[in-house]
C-alpha cells in the first residue's frame, strides 16, 4: 500500500505562520502535521506501507529531506513531487502519477483526525466524512439505504448533504483513479475553475464503482490560527499521558503547569503559569508569563506574556502585554520597553 499526500498549498489563511513553514510541518503537540498524519494512517492501516509520497509547491531541499526523512521513520520509501501551480485537487493526485499503483490512501496534508480507520476491501474505495453545520465550503456526498456513496457534490450551494468530505480517501485501484483524472483533464472539466478530485470519483461511481463510507469521530482542522490552536489543545488532550513527563533537558522553576502541555527539549520556564493546552516548542524561554491554550514554537522568548488562543513562530520575541496574538517567524513584539510593536 501506498499513501499518497497532496501538501502543495500556501496556507494562506494561517498566515503569518506560513510564510517562512509550510502549513503542513507547522508542529502540533510538538511534532509536525503531516508527520502525525501519516503516522495515524500507518497504525491503523492494517498491511505494510511501502511508499510515502508528498506532493509540495517550492518548499526547498530541507523541506524535501524532512519529508523523506518522515516516510524513511515508518518504514517506507519516501518521494517528493512538485506542483508548480495550484490547479486542484486532482490535478495535485496527478502530479504524483508515477506512485499511482495498486492500493492507495490519498490524504490531504491539512486536517487530523481520530477514528477506526478500516479499510473495506470489498468496496472499490472508502471516503472518510464528518458531519457538518455548514457543507457549503466542502465538497459532501450523499448515500443510498444500504451505505454506499450515490453522489459526489462539490460544495453544494443548495442543501443536499450535511457528510463532508474531511480529504481522505482509499482506493483499491489507483490506476482506475489515474484513469478518470487523466480524462477530467484532457478534457478540461473543472469545477471553480479546477481540476475536482471529487469529478473522477463522480465518474468512476457513474461506471459502476461502489464507493463506502469512513466516518471519523473526531475531525481538527489547521486551516487557520483559531482552528490550529485548537487542534493542538484537542491533540494534547488525545495524548495526555504521553505529554505527561517532559525532557530532562528542560529547566523549570517557580512554575505551575497545568496539564496537558507539550514541552520541548532545552525549554527554559520561570516564574510562570502555563497549561492547560499549551504546546512549547523546543530552545524556547518563557519567564514571568501566563499562558493558556496556546502554540508557542521553537527558538522563541516570551517575557510577562499574558497569553490564551494565541499562536507564536519560530524565532520571535515578545515582551510584556495581555492580549491574544497570533506572532509569525523572527518577529518582534515589544511593549515593555518601547511601549511600541515593531
Amino acid at each position: 500500500m501506498k499513501i499518497i499526500v497532496p501538501m502543495a498549498g500556501r496556507g494562506s489563511r494561517l498566515r503569518p505562520h506560513t510564510l517562512t513553514v509550510p502549513k503542513p510541518l507547522i508542529p502540533i503537540a510538538g511534532k509536525p502535521i503531516v508527520q502525525r498524519l501519516v503516522e495515524d494512517i500507518t497504525k491503523v492501516a492494517g498491511e505494510k506501507i511501502d511508499e510515502i509520497a508528498f506532493i509540495i509547491g517550492d518548499f526547498g531541499a530541507e523541506v524535501e529531506a524532512s519529508l523523506i526523512q518522515i516516510a524513511e521513520s515508518l518504514g517506507a520509501k519516501g518521494t517528493v513531487y512538485t506542483q508548480d501551480e495550484p490547479l486542484g485537487t486532482a490535478h495535485a493526485i496527478k502530479c504524483a502519477e508515477q506512485s499511482m499503483q495498486g492500493n492507495v490512501v490519498v490524504a490531504f496534508a491539512d486536517t487530523l483526525f481520530k477514528a477506526d480507520f478500516i479499510l473495506d476491501k470489498n468496496s472499490d474505495g472508502v471516503i472518510w466524512v464528518k458531519k457538518v453545520e455548514d457543507p457549503s465550503a466542502f465538497g459532501v456526498v450523499k448515500l443510498d439505504d444500504y451505505g454506499f456513496i450515490t453522489d459526489f457534490v462539490e460544495k453544494p450551494t443548495t442543501f443536499v448533504s450535511d457528510l463532508a468530505i474531511i480529504g481522505i480517501y482509499y482506493f483499491n485501484s489507483a490506476e482506475k483513479l489515474m484513469s478518470e483524472i487523466n480524462y477530467i483533464m484532457d478534457n478540461d472539466i473543472k469545477q471553480g475553475g479546477e481540476f475536482q478530485l471529487t469529478t473522477a470519483l463522480e465518474n468512476l461511481r457513474q461506471k459502476g464503482a461502489k464507493f463506502s463510507l469512513g466516518k471519523v469521530d473526531d475531525w481538527m482542522d489547521c486551516g487557520n490560527k483559531n482552528a490550529t490552536v485548537d487542534t493542538n489543545g484537542k491533540v494534547l488532550e488525545y495524548e495526555r499521558e504521553n505529554v505527561a513527563h517532559f525532557p530532562a533537558s528542560a529547566k523549570i522553576t517557580n512554575c505551575l503547569i497545568i496539564p496537558p502541555c507539550f514541552i520541548g527539549e532545552n525549554v527554559e520556564l520561570l516564574n510562570s503559569k502555563i497549561g492547560p493546552r499549551v504546546s512549547i516548542g523546543n530552545n524556547t524561554r518563557i519567564i514571568n508569563s501566563n499562558i493558556d491554550n496556546s502554540l508557542i514554537q521553537e527558538n522563541t522568548t516570551i517575557d510577562h506574556g499574558n497569553l490564551s488562543n494565541s499562536m507564536i513562530g519560530n524565532s520571535a520575541e515578545y515582551y510584556g502585554v495581555a492580549r491574544e496574538i497570533s506572532l509569525g517567524d523572527f518577529s518582534v513584539l515589544d511593549f515593555l520597553s518601547k511601549g511600541e510593536s515593531h
